[in-house]
């Protein structure tokens, strides 16, 4: 183990950056320096951000995003068509849908999948008022957008039986051959999910 070079608090800055995604121990020391050399404009901003984070940040009660408003910025903006609801496991995927700005739906994160060998039963997601939002009769159409792994696909199915009562129709995202990918490069899992979800051309 090496020698300290720095103070706690510097220490303490790169153990916390280290505890982020995509930051290993390496990675978390250059943006900690980066930090520190541009302290005025970076670390300042930064730690005021953090701390109104903290203080500010709550989560939606109607569709579990995460906001500095309850409702949310999505739930409270009008032109989103009310009878589209797309269910997405984590907030980052309703992000990454909302980047791709190719529907104006509304959403409700489940706050995970199920998952019985880390423990994970349907009372730890956000079910309950995901059938209360379609039962209401406003929602036609409910978008499973979750994940293809098979937590991912168990908890859509069990999302499916949950609402099957109801009178909604239930789609998924397709699955296969993403844009402009190659298929030699793509894995048998992919490309038989592909052969499956065909659609006329």
């Amino acid at each position: 183990m090496g020698e300290r070079v720095a103070g706690a608090e510097i220490e303490r800055l790169i153990q916390l950056l280290a505890r982020l995604p995509g930051l290993g121990p390496r990675s978390a020391r250059r943006a900690a320096l980066h930090l520190i050399r541009k302290r005025d404009e970076l670390l300042g901003p930064l730690s005021e951000a953090l701390q109104n984070a903290r203080d500010k940040i709550v989560t939606c009660k109607i569709c579990g995003n995460v906001d500095t408003s309850d409702p949310c910025t999505v739930c409270r903006d009008e032109k989103r068509d009310p009878h589209v609801l797309v269910v997405v496991e984590t907030v980052a995927d309703l992000w990454a849908l909302e980047r791709a700005a190719a529907l104006k739906a509304r959403y409700h994160v489940l706050g995970g999948t199920l998952s019985p060998l880390d423990g994970v039963g349907p009372d730890d997601l956000n079910l309950t008022t995901l059938v209360e939002r379609v039962a209401t009769g406003e929602v036609k159409e409910v978008i499973l957008a979750v994940n293809a792994t098979v937590d991912g696909q168990t908890t859509a199915h069990y999302v499916t039986d949950l609402i099957s009562h109801l009178p909604v129709k239930t789609t998924r995202l397709a699955h296969g051959v993403p844009v402009g990918g190659e298929l030699d490069y793509l894995d048998e899992g992919t490309l038989a999910a592909a052969i499956r979800s065909r659609t006329d051309f």
